[in-house]
């Protein structure tokens, strides 16, 4: 090729802070409410769910957070992570775009979910805990946490979404290899997830049931907390590794992004690769688009409501304004489970409130194609939520090609699709669908949001 595709930087660059882009915002974000109250939630109301290091993280305008020199050590294990220039996929495009890419898929589970489950196990192991409750998707966050919580003698429960726990099995089996105890959800185990089989046997389950039935196990028992792997701020703060390694890698590939991508779920790997290019902008940098890409099936950011609701389905969290589709919404049973939630991040929502993020959204088949044309260009085989980021760089490049321009595009695989290989088997036979949600069950959804009033 006789450009250098691969971008190193040796252990010596691993982040030593993470970047909270609270400090930088233009605007300060909406408060977190009681929904007893509708007062504020102090440290107090979150101390039954988190240890006081993570709940101070939260709420924290500190720009730079110091790294655990413990936390940093494990980092080494897949730290820093690579980034590529995807020369033959450009080629493939033939456009004059160049594109770059961020590849999380490097870290022992897969994914870019340990660059949170580590420092969270590290927190909760700080403060003596030996208990973790959580609850997963597709499966990259709950075999993330069990990786953290075997390196820090932790025990981890796992409220797996049904839909995703009969779907990909071998997810399953990692997460129990790591130790973890691994359950479908809604489960018999929890008062609300038995409420939710009563009215329906069959339910497929939702990231809002598995995460009500995570915070009343931690909520019941004093020697257990709770672990989120997305949407709380210092979630997206632990993942902006991601985008500081990758500002010095595009340094030395004497480049810098005019367009970044991120897929969003709930918000962390797309905050982990933009957030530090984002900041640079608001402190007089250069300003990148960014672009958030969604499925087509759940799309927060672009049909949501921009509004307060709670995280869960169970009402058991406090009440957070972000882009929501509504906590009582069960998205269809699509295969990029880690995407299938009914809430935006606060903070990313408040970015797309703020007009410094652009949001779009595509459907399953049409990101399965983008995975299979990178896989057969770059050799990765992406992971069905990595395919939104995939196919959202495939679209720009395609832009600037049709425009004439040579722009930088930079996105993050977050994820291998080692593990999703009945999608792609169920792709490759022509048996995979779109999936739609019911308009009616969104409308009802949304006019069940609770009634927040407006601040004095």
């Amino acid at each position: 090729m006789g450009e250098q595709t691969k971008y190193l930087l040796d252990e010596s660059r691993i982040p030593k802070h993470w970047y909270n882009i609270q400090a930088d915002l233009p605007k300060p974000l909406a408060p977190v409410l009681h929904p007893g109250t509708m007062k504020p939630v102090g440290p107090d109301d979150l101390a039954p769910l988190f240890p006081m290091a993570l709940i101070m993280q939260e709420v924290t305008t500190e720009r730079e957070i110091e790294i655990p020199e413990p936390v940093r050590e494990i980092y080494r294990l897949w730290r820093p992570s690579p980034l590529y220039r995807a020369h033959r996929l450009e080629k493939a495009l033939g456009t004059p775009a160049k594109i770059f890419y961020k590849y999380e898929g490097v870290s022992p589970a897969g994914s870019h979910k340990p660059n949170t489950a580590v420092a969270q196990a590290f927190y909760n192991r700080e403060a003596g805990i030996r208990r973790l409750s959580t609850e997963t998707g597709a499966g990259q966050w709950g075999s993330s946490l069990a990786f953290a919580g075997a390196l820090f003698g932790i025990d981890v429960t796992v409220f797996q979404v049904r839909v995703s726990y009969d779907q990909k099995p071998y997810r399953r089996a990692l997460m129990e290899s790591y130790g973890a105890r691994c359950l479908p959800s809604p489960s018999t185990e929890t008062e609300y997830g038995r409420s939710v089989l009563a009215k329906r046997p069959d339910h497929p389950g939702s990231l809002g049931i598995a995460i009500s039935e995570a915070v009343e196990i931690a909520a019941k028992n004093d020697d257990t907390k709770y672990a989120l792997g997305s949407v709380l701020n210092h979630v997206l703060l632990h993942q902006t590794v991601v985008g500081l390694e990758a500002i010095e890698q595009m340094q030395m590939a004497n480049a810098y992004p005019d367009v970044i991508v991120g897929c969003t779920g709930g918000g962390s790997n797309f905050a982990g690769i933009t957030f530090p290019f984002i900041g640079l902008g608001l402190r007089g940098g250069s300003k990148p688009r960014i672009v958030a890409v969604e499925p087509a099936a759940c799309p927060s950011l672009t049909r949501g409501k921009f509004a307060y609701d709670f995280g869960d389905t169970g009402h058991m969290t406090p009440l957070a304004k972000m882009h929501t589709l509504g906590s009582t919404f069960t998205p269809p049973g699509f295969h990029a489970g880690g995407l299938r939630y009914h809430g935006m991040a606060p903070l990313v929502s408040h970015l797309k409130d703020l007009n410094l993020i652009e949001a779009t959204a595509y459907h399953q088949t049409e990101c399965f194609a983008a995975g299979i044309q990178f896989a057969r260009t770059e050799g990765i085989l992406p992971a069905p939520e990595a395919n939104h980021a995939v196919k959202g760089a495939i679209e720009e490049a395609l832009r600037c090609k049709r425009e004439g321009r040579s722009e930088t595009i930079l996105f993050n695989l977050c994820g291998h699709g080692h593990f999703d290989m009945a999608a792609y088997m169920a792709y490759s036979a022509g048996t995979l669908t779109d999936q739609s949600y019911s308009e009616q069950e969104l409308a009802m959804a949304l006019a069940g949001l609770p009634s927040v009033p407006e601040p004095a």
